[in-house]
């Protein structure tokens, strides 16, 4: 009988025991909450957020008392709401960045990254570890800052509904920006360089596309309402109708435009998937709420990058 004969067959791991026994998620976790850093960014994330929420609520409170009918909890509450998670989002944008543009360029830069790649570890294991432990410290900041929210839900005035989606649009940002700054730190040298690539995209993501729909939203409007069509006649349905799937596609694609169209959406027609716009000539479309469309293209570009990322990193390293 030979050794490989006398050998029992490994058990297949299960997809659980490959998330979460990665020895490289377990070791970057380890490392992190074991200084000061992780403790410190936690601190200082939730001091701004809390000194956000009391200014808001401050102010908000204040102008309310001189209108007619006196302070509302329930337009205190959406107020805070809505600005906390707007606040938590743009943390979140700048915050992931950070954590993952030196995931693997930090390993070149120490001079160990050969010696990782030279363990018997796989290249998916090596990359999946070091995006989970990013993401695990994103989504930490992520629920501590749900107490926060639920002060805005005491006030009245928000949903469980709207703190599920908001949630749901916080995660899949951080996965995505989380994906984008693993991946331009396996196509790099530097962390300097994966850095500032990692920030351009969520610049881009975060502040020119929402300049985009404040230049193109209202010329959109115009031409739906005829202002620019020949001799004052409406235009025609399938133009319209081209134009309602352009501009929701559009506020899809931004983070911010996502999270307060789709909770307008809520408020204002208690609609979470799917809702209709009618035309100039009365017909209906079927339009899909924008948390469901960034939701999709957020996790098919993450699935991408990711599978990128895993065959840039299993290439043989030029000498």
């Amino acid at each position: 009988m030979t050794v490989a004969e006398s050998t029992p067959p490994r058990p297949r791991r299960t997809l659980r025991e490959r998330l979460f026994n990665n020895p490289v998620a377990l070791k970057e976790l380890r490392g992190r909450m074991r200084g000061a850093r992780a403790f410190i960014v936690l601190t200082v994330y939730l001091t701004l957020m809390s000194g956000f929420a009391t200014l808001v609520y401050v102010l908000y409170a204040s102008s309310l008392a001189y209108m007619p009918g006196g302070v509302q909890g329930g337009q205190i509450g959406r107020v805070l709401f809505m600005s906390v998670v707007g606040v938590e989002l743009f943390l979140v944008t700048f915050i992931a960045p950070a954590f993952a543009a030196g995931a693997i360029s930090g390993e070149r830069e120490r001079q160990t990254y050969d010696l990782l790649r030279a363990t018997l570890l796989p290249s998916r294991a090596l990359v999946s570890g070091k995006l989970i432990s990013t993401l695990s410290y994103i989504f930490l900041l992520l629920l501590t800052a749900i107490p926060l929210q639920g002060i805005a839900f005491l006030f009245g005035g928000v949903t469980e509904m709207e703190i599920i989606l908001s949630f749901v649009i916080l995660i899949v940002t951080a996965l995505l920006l989380g994906t984008v700054g693993v991946f331009f730190s396996a196509i790099t040298q530097r962390t300097l360089t994966a850095s500032i690539l990692s920030y351009a995209f969520a610049l881009i993501s975060m502040l020119v596309l929402p300049l985009a729909l404040l230049i193109i939203g209202p010329v959109v409007s115009g031409m739906l309402y005829g202002v620019f069509s020949s001799g004052g006649t409406a235009i025609s349905p399938v133009l319209e109708a081209a134009m309602y799937y352009g501009l929701g596609l559009l506020i899809a694609t931004n983070p911010l435009g996502t999270l307060f169209g789709t909770l307008i959406l809520l408020i204002d027609r208690q609609e979470i998937g799917f809702f209709s716009v009618t035309l100039q000539n009365g017909a209906l479309i079927p339009m899909v709420s924008p948390w469901v469309v960034f939701t999709i293209l957020g996790l098919a570009l993450s699935l991408v990058l990711l599978v990128l990322t895993i065959k840039r990193v299993n290439r043989v390293e030029e000498v």
